[in-house]
Order: C-alpha cells, then structure tokens, then sequence
C-alpha cells in the first residue's frame, strides 16, 4: 500500500508577528518566481487579516513584488474569489442564492410574534425583533455545526426541562418547522448554508484537480466541520500548507487531553464537561476534526524584526494552563515564568485608563517608525482613547466601528421614535431639537435660540400630550410664566409643521411598519436636511432604513408606534460602522476580532475586567444548557476560551502594556482572570510608575486653596427694603440664600417635566380649595368634584394623578368635614387666599394667607394649608417659622381687606397620614406653653421680635450675608453650587 502524503502542518508561536512571518516565509519558498508567488492563494479569516498580511508583504517585498490572491473564508462569494479553481459555470446544480440577512430577521420576527400570541404570550414587534435575533443566531449554530433540526426530537433526558426552557424549545421547533417553507417560498437558502455548499465544492474541485500554484491556509481557527475539511483539504494538496496561530505544541499530553472533548463513560454514558474556557480548546477541537494529531505540526521557520522572546510563548502557555495544572506553578523554571517587556498599568477610573492609554499611543509616535495599537472589546474605552488623542491633533481608527445607535445620525432617529412614543413629552422633545444634526445646514444659531426660549417656556409641569397639547400650554400666556410662553410661540408656529406628518402617524392605532417608518424618514429629512444622510454612519442609516421599509413585508403585518424605538435601537445596535481609513499610519485600535494576525511594536490591552475581558457569556433564550450540549453546540463559556486565545496572541508582541480600571460606571471592578493568572505566575506585574505618574500629571491643577465661608456685605443703600413672610425664614437660616436670590436676582430654573415638588403639589391644593371657596361656597358636597376636576386635567402630571390625587380625596373629604363642622359651630370664614402689606421695623412686610377665620369669641385664627408635616415647634421657638405669627401681625394691623381684630389661633392643616386617616390639625401654640409651644398670647410678639432683630441685621444693618448660617434650618441646596459649599462646609 502506497503511504499517504505527508501533511504539511506548521504552527507560529505567539511570540512571532503572524503575518510578518508569514510573509517572510511564504517569500523565502516561492519568492525566488516572482509569478509562483502571484500565482498562489492564501486563504485567511476575514477582511481584516488580508490587510494586516498586505502590509506584511509590503513591508517585506523591499521594493515591489506580485502579490499572492489573499482570500477571506468568510466571503459570501468565495467561489468567485478563489477564481478558476473554483468556477461554477460547468455546474449543474446551482447553489441558490443566500436570504437577505433582514429579511431574514423580519421573516423569523413574524414567525416568533404569531408563536407567541398563537401560545397566549404576545409580545410587541420591537420584542419579536430582539427574540428573532437570538433565534438567528441560534440557527446559525446548529447550521454551522451542520446539527438537522431532527436532533432535537431525539434528545431524552432523565429528568424533564424547566417549564420555559420546555416552551422555548416546543416554540423553537416550531419556528424551524415553517422556516424551511419561507425559504422555499423566496427560493433562497440560509447564508450558512451556501457557505458551506461552497466550501465543500471548492473542496471537491480541489481534491479532483489540486491547483498548479500553491495555497496556504493561515490564522484560521474556526473549528467548524466544514473549516476543519477545507484546512484537510489544503494540507494534502501538493503545494498546500496549513499555518496556525499560537498551536500549544510543545504543552504535555496530559495538559492537551484535559481539554476534551471527552469520549462518553462506558458506564453511565455521560460525557466529562470540556475545558472549554481554555485558549487551546478551540484549536484542539480543529485538530479533532481535521483528523491530525498536534504532533504533526512543525513550528513555522520564519521570523521577523518584530518578535519578542521565545520566552514568551512558554510563560502564556502557562499563564492560561488548565486550573488543574496551576499548582506546578511553583516549580516552574524562570524562563517559564518571565514576562519581560510586559507592564501593567491599574488606575481608578475607566477616563484615568483612557487617558494613560492615549498617552502610551502618544509616546509611541515619539520613535520613528514605531507603531502601536489598543486591543480592547470595550468600545467606550476605544472611544475615549480617541477623544484624548484627538487633543493632540491624533487622529486614530477604530477598526471595531462603533454601533449606529450611538452615533448622530442614529441618535436623531432614535430621539424621532421617542418623541413620537411620548406623545411629544418636553424632555424628548427638547433633547430632538437640540440634536447638532437639527437644522445644521443653515439658520443654525436661530434655531438654538428659538430650542432656547422653547425650553424656557416648558419648564414646570408636563403640558398636555400631543402637539394639541403644547399648542394649548404655549398660547396659555397668563401668570408668570406667561412672557417666556408668548417669546416661543412665534418659533415653535413655523416649527410645528415640520413634526406634524409624524404626529399624524404615530397617533393611536398600530399601523404598517414601511408607513410608520416613510414618517419618521421623512421628518428626519425636514428637520436633519442633507447633513443627516452624509458621512458613512448617515449613509448606513439611509442603508438601513432603506432596506427595512422593502424587507418589512416579510415581518408583523401591523406594528404599535412605541415599538419603533425599541426596535431600531435593537437593529441600529448590530449595525457597526467603520470609518474610513486616514487615521494615524502608526496608530489603530482594534476589537478583539480585527487584532488577529495584527503586528505592532507596542500592544496595549485596555479594559481588562472580569465582564469586558472576558465578557459575559450572552444566554440563548432559546436552548437550554443541557440540549446545547447534547447537540454539540459550542457552551455559552466557549467565548472566553476564544478571548483567552486573543489575549495569548496579542501578548506574544515586543511590548505589551496591561491596563484596568477599578472602577467603572456602576461601582467597583473585579480584574479579569488573565490578570490575575499573569500577576501569580510572575509573582506581580512589573507596573508602568512613569505613565501612572504623567497621567496623573497631565490634568493635575497644582496647588490649590479651598474656598472659604462666603460672606458678602454690601452697602446698606443696596440691600432690599422689601420682603415677604415666607422668605424670612430663610434670611435668617441661610443669608447667603436670600442674598443671591434678591440681590443677584439667581433663581434656580424649574426642571423640565420634573415630578412634581412639594410646592406644585401645593399650588394645586391651594387652587383647589380657593376655587371651592369663592365659586362654591364651602360648599362640602362641591370640594370631591373639584379634585376630580384636577385629576382629569390634562396638565395634571401623572405621577401627581396616580399617586398623590388618591390620598388627597381622602384628605379634602376631612377638609369639608372639618370646615362644615366649624362653621355650624359658630366659626365664620373671613377670606381665602388674601394678600396684603405693611411697614415693619422700617422695612416694607408683604404677606399672602391661605385662610383666615374669625371665632366665636371673635378674635381671628390663621390657617395655612400644608401638604406634607408641618415645622415642628422647636422651629418655629427659635424664630425659623414666622410666617403664621407674621401674618398675624399683618391681620392685626389691618395689611388685609375688611380683616381686623387680635389673632388668637394659629393652626397648621395638615393634609399628611397621622395615623390611619389624612389630615389633621396642629398648632405652634398654647395657652399655657404646654408641650414646649409658645404660649399664645406671646406668639405674635415673638415673631415681631425674631422678624425686627432679622431686618436690622440684614435689611437695615450691616451684618454680612453669612452662608448657611443655621444649616439645620437650611435644607435646600439651589446656591450650595455659588457658594462652594463643599470646599469649607465642615472645615469653618
């Protein structure tokens, strides 16, 4: 029997430059005929690793050579990429083409929504989109690892499923059932399988006819069946060579066989759980199905100037050994364990990371011809890194692309789609017209200063919904807020039109998705011009649009408007956009995917934390667990064994910077694992203290004093000579306070569509009952429906509506109670909602009441409404609640129409629980002092005392307007920020 060919096998080690070595290797076999070389084919991953060995060729050619046809396994059309050997002309069985991949998703949506309202669990069309994904990818699993949907009828298990996982799965069945009749019906076959159609027809050709030239398979780790034949294939060609990255050749055969997968027990028949975290596992699985042994392997002979150590390779290999094998840690040899040229950098923060790193890059350039690189899955770390360079004038490609969703054409259409699902609510509205990419043609400035005097306008409570609703609340130009309604009026009239077309088709009832989704392109067109649709994220906006609005006749008949948000956040996600290339030639930052096969003299990996490196394995919602498994679908943790082969790659360069943050976003970090790996296999990292130490620098302000307590003493012929009851509580807590307010005239903006505060809750309890008071006539049966009233208004928050409107029938029932009770016994109400002034201690006393009443001895009581607690006494003693004392002297006085007598009752109606009811009645007084109250007939006196002392040191006087004076009676923070509060509270 004739012997088999040997198969040409080889490895390259992390610590070489793949493709430098490659390219030198490739050069030294057939570079001496310059067309052998052009004649050959190499076949690589992807895209990015043709380029990354195009440039290793450049740098290796010294001058110009004909280059090998470098091929992407990954090419949709790799038929027509291979060429001759690979032409389809003379075939007779045509592979059909692929299904578009959004008509796709759409078709599965539909399929997933009718499954799920057909099972009585309905979800909405952004949800059915999300779920469609899952299932894609899912599919794509079983298709890749050429699993028939049959195999999931003849898994039995011992013990039955979870009740979701048993109707996930009867639903994914299902769904694969009638997915083959939609692809029937569009005459088109999942992309996974043309792939691997015409992969094994080029294998086939291959086998039949080898091609005369030679062909190299290089970097490819895939270790799908139908990669593991085509690398088969190429290694028994007679000028075919499989080249591998980072192969574990020398690791010892125990070590190897711990990472399965593993033959079931004889036994019990169950299969030992593979180790597949560990970087090895996906190769090894390769190996297994190729049919070759790891001992076939040669180590590739080329090099290049850009290597590290052969040390290297073997510390990674036992940096990421199996945890079974960490033990011989310990005896490990020196060479073993030496990580020379590998420094670690952790920092406090994620933007204390971003800017080391792009001090790191910077440095770089300082080296002629030295180039670095960032690897790092988190792309807000790589957008950062970007921003700092940008400082410097640096401009550095993202090779990973950043999702549509975050940038300005995606954001705009997504602020569309919420502004629209919120029925035109101000914050949504506002954050619209704010966009840089609204009116950014021409008029840009006007446009800012009529979404200025629009956002002045809607601050307080939440208009009515709709543009109805604003129109109304704009052209209401009465009270205080009336000048700044009127001011944006006129702008928001010739702006309106422009969001009417999606108003009208987002209204009410679900519609055809191309109609809801023609609105929202077109107001995004009228409000973002030209400038919206240029660049390449505008144009992969476009792309997207434009294809979902043809493929959305597969998906939902009819779609909710509060759908499209949601879904094209989750579409816009998945929609990577790259830029185009004309950043720093020396500079990259790449996502773990385009750092294959890359090449630079300083790598730095960023972002190093448990969950961003490795990330969190993403749950398939669809499959349990237990059936991946027996189905032989990669494990959910097969991911991290893929990151830890990225990490061991991408350490093997001449220089490697490691770098974490402690923290991030949501609170402290945990470092990654590969961290902690390399920080106990070297006995510690050796730490980068010179960049820690500029980046510390780098913003670092110097010297500094804190501020001190402010206290500003203007003259008194400037201080005010007005003032009313209720801002005196706070010029004697909080001088500081009242200074800014009426002296600098500062006063904080209210929020736009805040929930509503304590002083709106109570305006509209005071509007309420003045309302009951002068057009019902305590009128008890009337004080219910003017709630109801409240609680129908459209203004009305609905926060105030559902939470509060409920205590407050309960609590104005008592108050009809407690009025009607009062009145029959003789007590006679005098006014409501009162304003009046007088001269006090040489000073102008303006006062407004909530209610006076006069008793049956006839002496006067003042009542002021509150909606929550009342001031305690011990407040109001120490003179920090005097508006009810104050307006006693005022009624006293005669400050108040048809208003006179002594006031004798002071009482606070409180509409807060006390007990199981609400409302209740409290008093600062007594007439015997009891429980610590002021005695009654000293009150008013009191209050005239603590009110003449304020208005001789502050209004009168010369005292200084000292900040939080009294800070326990100065809750409220509107100038804590003024006046540096933080820099000397506690310290003074």
């Amino acid at each position: 029997m004739a012997e088999a060919p040997r198969l040409r096998l080889f490895s390259i080690p992390p610590h070489r430059a793949f493709a430098d070595a490659l390219a030198n290797g490739l050069l030294r076999q057939y570079g001496r005929d310059p067309m052998a070389l052009a004649r050959g084919f190499v076949l690589l991953p992807n895209n990015r690793a043709k380029r990354a060995i195009t440039d290793a060729f450049v740098r290796a050619s010294n001058g110009g050579l004909l280059m090998p046809r470098l091929v992407a396994v990954g090419d949709p059309e790799i038929d027509e990429a291979v060429g001759p050997f690979a032409d389809p002309a003379d075939d007779l069985d045509p592979i059909p083409p692929a299904v578009a991949p959004l008509a796709r998703r759409m078709i599965l949506s539909r399929l997933v929504a009718e499954e799920r309202a057909r099972a009585g669990r309905p979800v909405d069309a952004a949800e059915a989109v999300r779920l469609a994904g899952d299932l894609a990818r899912t599919l794509d699993q079983l298709l890749v690892e050429e699993v028939e949907p049959d195999a999931l009828k003849r898994i039995s298990f011992d013990e039955p499923l979870q009740t979701h996982w048993e109707r996930s799965l009867a639903m994914f069945e299902t769904v694969l059932v009638r997915w083959p009749e939609e692809l029937a019906a569009l005459g088109r076959i999942d992309l996974a399988v043309r792939r691997r159609r015409l992969l094994d027809r080029l294998i086939a050709r291959w086998r039949a006819t080898p091609p005369p030239s030679f062909v190299c398979a290089a970097g490819i780790a895939s270790a799908s069946p139908v990669i593991a034949r085509l690398l088969r294939a190429v290694a028994e060609l007679p000028q075919g060579s499989v080249v591998l990255s980072g192969l574990a050749i020398d690791m010892y055969d125990a070590e190897w066989d711990l990472l399965g997968p593993h033959e079931p027990d004889p036994v019990t028949g169950r299969r030992r759980r593979s180790l597949e975290t560990h970087p090895q596992f996906q190769l090894k699985l390769l190996l297994d199905r190729m049919g070759v042994g790891r001992r076939e392997f040669e180590t590739w002979r080329a090099g290049s100037e850009h290597d590290a150590r052969p040390a290297r390779s073997r510390t990674i290999e036992s940096a990421l050994a199996p945890a079974e094998r960490t033990h011989d840690w310990i005896d490990l040899p020196a060479e073993r364990r030496s990580l020379a040229g590998v420094q670690a950098l952790d920092v406090p923060t994620p933007a204390e990371e971003a800017q080391a790193i792009a001090i790191a890059l910077r440095q770089a350039l300082e080296t002629e011809g030295r180039t670095a690189a960032l690897v790092t899955p988190d792309r807000a770390l790589a957008r950062r890194v970007s921003a700092h360079c940008a400082r410097w004038g640096i401009t550095v490609d993202d090779t990973a692309g950043q999702p549509l969703s975050v940038l300005p054409p995606g954001t705009m259409l997504l602020a569309l789609a919420d502004v629209a699902a919120q029925d035109f609510a101000p914050l949504p509205l506002l954050a619209l017209l704010k966009h840089p990419l609204a009116c950014a043609e021409e008029g840009r400035l006007e446009w800012l200063e009529g979404v200025r005097r629009l956002d002045r306008a809607l601050r307080g409570p939440r208009p009515a919904p709709g543009l109805a609703g604003l129109d109304a609340f704009l052209a209401d130009a009465e009270g205080r807020e009336g000048a700044f309604r009127r001011a944006a009026a006129p702008w928001w009239e010739k702006t309106r039109p422009l969001l009417a077309p999606l108003a009208e088709a987002y209204a009410g009832r679900a519609r055809p998705l191309p109609e809801l989704l023609g609105a929202l392109r077109a107001t995004a067109t009228a409000l973002g011009g030209d400038a919206l649709w240029s660049r390449p994220e505008g144009r992969a906006a476009a792309e997207l649009l434009d294809t979902l609005e043809q493929e959305a006749v597969h998906g939902p008949a009819l779609v909710e408007p509060k759908s499209i948000g949601p879904m094209l956040r989750t579409l816009m996600d998945e929609v990577a956009v790259r830029p185009p290339h004309g950043g720093h030639p020396r500079l990259a930052i790449y996502g773990l995917l385009e750092a294959q096969l890359q090449t630079s003299d300083l790598t730095i990996l960023g972002g190093l934390n448990e969950g961003v490196w490795p990330g969190l394995p993403a749950p398939d919602p669809w499959l349990a667990p237990r059936i991946r498994a027996e189905l032989g679908l990669p494990g959910l943790e097969r991911r991290i064994g893929l990151a830890a082969h990225d990490l061991a790659n991408s350490l093997g360069a001449k220089e490697v910077l490691l770098t974490r943050a402690h923290r991030d976003a949501s609170g402290p970090t945990v470092a990654s694992r590969f961290w902690l790996r390399l920080e106990a296999l070297s006995g510690g990292l050796t730490r980068a203290q010179a960049l820690a130490r500029w980046t510390h620098a780098i913003d670092d302000p110097g010297g500094y004093a804190p501020a001190s307590r402010p206290a500003p003493c203007p003259p008194v012929t400037l201080r005010p000579r007005q003032i009313s009851v209720t801002e005196v509580d706070r010029l004697k807590a909080d001088p500081f306070a009242f200074y800014a307010r009426r002296m600098l005239r500062l006063a904080a903006l209210d929020p736009v569509d805040a929930d509503p505060s304590a002083a709106w809750r109570g305006t509209a309890v005071h509007n309420v009952l003045e309302e009951w008071a002068r057009h019902d006539g305590f009128d008890p049966a009337r004080l219910a429906a003017r709630v109801e009233q409240l609680a129908a208004d459209p203004r009305t928050h609905p926060l105030l509506r559902a939470l509060w409107v409920p205590r407050l029938r309960e609590a104005v029932d008592w108050i009809a109670g407690q009025v009607a009770a009062q009145m029959a016994g003789g007590r006679r109400i005098l006014g409501v909602e009162g304003e009046g002034t007088i001269d006090l201690a040489g000073v102008e006393l303006r006062g407004k009441f909530d209610r006076i009443d006069r008793l049956e001895n006839g002496d006067l009581a003042v009542v002021d409404y509150k909606t929550g607690q009342p001031p305690s006494t011990r407040a109001v003693r120490d003179g920090f609640s005097l508006q009810l004392g104050l307006l006693g002297i005022m009624a006293e006085r005669g400050a108040f129409e048809n208003i006179a007598g002594t006031a004798t009752a002071f009482e606070y109606w409180s509409l807060a629980k006390k007990g199981e009811a609400f409302g209740y009645v409290a008093t600062p007084v007594d007439p015997a002092g009891k429980y610590n109250r002021v005695p009654t007939d000293r009150f008013v006196a009191l209050a005239l005392h603590h009110f003449t002392e304020a208005a001789a040191n502050w209004l009168t006087g010369e005292a200084p307007f000292t900040a939080k004076l009294k800070p326990e009676y100065a809750p409220f923070a509107e100038y804590d920020q003024l006046m540096r509060r933080d820099e000397w509270y506690g310290r003074e």
